[in-house]
């Protein structure tokens, strides 16, 4: 009962099943999964353009500025966890530091939310991170 297989299945919002555990194939699941909700949770239908809750959040003012960096800080948290160099780090802390403070301007931000993508831009690092030190989780998409 205490595998990550079985604490897994305990979690699963919308579906989507998230591991538990410091390993790196359970920290890349949850990174991908923090990021699909982040960038790209739903297609806005008249645009046909995915969007997701950082974009929805940057319309509240200033509170969901800070809760969509807040939860743009989890992925970097996870990074560290990853030992992550710190100037990946801070590359990192910097693309979502840029969004929160183009993201709180009033109409501008809400327009540069739906174009700046911090949260996958720090997905990519850390993905090239992974394939390099763990090439064991990689998934072949298709």
């Amino acid at each position: 009962m205490t595998d990550h297989t079985t604490r897994a299945a305990r979690l699963q919002p919308m579906g989507i099943e998230l591991p538990l555990g410091k390993h790196p194939a359970a920290v890349r699941q949850r990174i991908e999964t923090m990021e699909l909700l982040l960038e790209r949770a739903f297609t806005l239908p008249v645009v046909n353009r995915k969007v997701g809750l950082d974009a929805v959040l940057g319309l509240v003012p200033v509170a969901g500025d800070v809760l969509a960096a807040v939860m743009g800080g989890y992925l970097i948290w996870e990074a560290r966890n990853l030992g992550l160099p710190k100037w990946k780090l801070l590359r990192m802390a910097g693309n979502v530091a840029f969004d929160t403070a183009l993201g709180a301007v009033p109409v501008v931000g809400d327009v540069f939310d739906f174009l700046f993508r911090s949260n996958s831009r720090n997905l990519k690092i850390i993905r090239k991170h992974l394939d390099r030190h763990h090439p064991e989780t990689r998934v072949i998409e298709g």
